[in-house]
């Protein structure tokens, strides 16, 4: 499923549980709702991936040439951590504790959808990371988006 968006508030309990938004999941499709693919992401965050959605990244990272360096560095760091989360029956999601103390998750999460993936933050890390490149928005925007009308 890709076109997911939107960002949410959510408040993690003391088992590390967050009740996942039922707008965001009404943006999947029932196939997809229950089964994710839990990893770290880029930047201090973790990332839930629709299991159809992992899958097809898995496929493109398969056909990686791992004799070369690079290659298997990328795949391990990916892949590294990475594990299987399941909705509940009251729909929440649980963090595990290594992935929650690997990025200071506490008790307040930003949720935010963009495309094929949900980045889990700690709310106080994402509005720093927002502020700390809004200045820097619009030259980020001509750089790269500026050559899509040429494509």
């Amino acid at each position: 499923m890709s076109g997911l968006v939107g960002e949410y508030e959510v408040k993690i309990d003391a088992k590390g549980r967050f009740l996942f938004p039922s707008s965001l999941r009404r943006q999947l499709s029932p196939a997809t709702q229950r089964d994710f693919m839990l990893n770290k992401g880029f930047e201090d965050c973790l990332t839930l991936y629709p299991l159809p959605d992992w899958e097809k990244i898995s496929l493109k990272l398969s056909k990686m040439n791992l004799f070369k360096p690079k290659n298997r560095m990328f795949y391990r760091l990916f892949h590294q951590g990475a594990k299987l989360v399941c909705l509940d029956k009251a729909g929440r999601v649980l963090i595990p504790t290594g992935h929650m103390e690997r990025v200071g998750m506490k008790q307040e999460a930003m949720i935010i959808a963009y495309n094929d993936r949900v980045e889990i933050w700690e709310k106080s890390k994402y509005f720093e990371m927002i502020e700390g490149n809004m200045a820097q928005f619009a030259d980020l925007a001509d750089e790269v988006m500026g050559d899509l009308e040429n494509e």
